[in-house]
């Protein structure tokens, strides 16, 4: 680090298209902040990403400058020769430009560290991070590591993984640079109180004699992840609360096909399109968690020691998701619809899980044990050894 502003850290953190690559960014960013400013010191960030792009909102909302680069995405198949098309081609064509433009944001803002944390726009500017000779800081959140991270890793001073299975998947020449870290956490998932839950919500039938099941398919809901638990709500609200978040565009649908359930059973069913600042409570409060398997999802889940049934996102970039779910099942930290979908095979995985709380608790504990709530302050260590290196 340069001895001429050892009170300040200047910061280029890049990456984002999703929010498992962005929120894990912004929660290191938040995390750097406070340490430096226990120690007296500052953090002057950059958030260098894809313009008109989530990053850049979740940047803007949070007070952190932004650029842009070009950015240019490729579509994969299985068969190579389907990769070779004409958007291919032509996005192809803009990795060269968008390297251009980090070499000249880099060079004008003099960063101590670079931190990449995933998708296509982190190409251009961890590329031009190493070729400005910035120490670049990797970070993968998958258990797989993402098109990107396999561009960088070789260019990178550290590579910060979420889970020791993925230093196996690293070129031989990488591993020595790699530190297990996990995925950074939103602070506020790991401070719910499962007594404020109810409340929160406004869900008034809840019964607290009986386990709580919480569904999401994340902020926009999912339609199979919707249509699934919809069908098998007469048996679930028969053992359980339920909670289910379904997404904006599904709640009236939901709430006209629900309409003729048992009264008895629809009060403890609480509908709603999206949950916000609840959030943490709602994880705190639930037994059972009905979701997706995203890198955040999975991060959240096993920080909390939760029982969680895991219906992968069949299109997810690189079947991720497949891949996480299943290293959970086979860890014994989950169980995982990896093949069929349906009301019966999701009962079929549920049920144990409320009917045995023994199994339910051997379950969370083996969540808890793959889990890492101190991943931010990890990953911040690495940034700080990689500035000062």
């Amino acid at each position: 680090m340069n001895n001429s502003r050892t009170q300040e850290l200047r910061l280029i953190v890049t990456g984002g298209g999703t929010g498992g690559h962005t929120y894990p960014a912004l929660t290191v960013v938040n995390t750097l902040r406070e340490r430096l400013e226990a120690e007296g010191r500052t953090l002057k960030v950059l958030w260098v990403g894809a313009a008109d792009s989530l990053e850049q909102r979740v940047a803007g909302s949070n007070g952190i400058a932004f650029d842009s680069v070009e950015v240019g995405k490729i579509r994969r198949a299985a068969n190579p020769l389907r990769m070779l098309t004409k958007e291919n081609l032509r996005d192809m064509a803009n990795v060269p430009r968008g390297v251009l433009q980090a070499r000249r944001i880099i060079t004008g803002f003099a960063p101590d560290v670079v931190l990449a944390t995933g998708g296509y726009v982190a190409v251009p500017v961890g590329v031009g991070a190493a070729m400005c000779r910035r120490p670049l800081v990797v970070h993968e959140q998958t258990v797989r590591l993402g098109l990107a991270n396999k561009v960088l890793a070789r260019r990178a001073a550290r590579v910060a993984v979420s889970s020791p299975s993925s230093t196996g998947l690293l070129p031989d020449d990488v591993r020595d640079r790699a530190v297990i870290t996990g995925n950074p956490v939103r602070p506020e998932v790991l401070r719910g109180r499962a007594d404020r839950a109810a409340e929160g919500l406004g869900f008034e039938g809840h019964d607290p004699s009986l386990p709580t099941v919480y569904v999401t398919g994340g902020a926009q809901g999912s339609a199979q992840i919707n249509g699934t638990v919809r069908d098998l709500l007469p048996w679930l609200l028969s053992r359980a609360n339920v909670v289910h978040q379904c997404g904006a565009a599904n709640l009236d649908p939901l709430r006209e096909a629900t309409r003729d359930l048992d009264p008895e059973l629809l009060v403890r069913y609480h509908l709603t399109d999206f949950v916000g600042p609840e959030l943490p409570d709602v994880l705190a409060l639930a037994d059972v968690v009905v979701s997706r398997s995203g890198a955040g999802t999975i991060a959240e889940l096993t920080a909390l020691g939760k029982a969680a049934a895991l219906i992968p996102l069949a299109t997810s970039a690189g079947d991720e998701q497949r891949h996480n779910a299943r290293h959970l099942q086979e860890s014994g930290a989950a169980v995982a619809l990896l093949d069929e979908v349906g009301a019966d095979r999701l009962r079929e995985a549920v049920e144990p899980l409320l009917a045995d709380p023994g199994r339910r608790r051997r379950i969370e504990e083996n969540a808890r044990a793959l889990g890492r709530p101190d991943a931010a302050d990890r990953l911040v260590d690495v940034v700080l050894s990689a500035a000062r290196a």
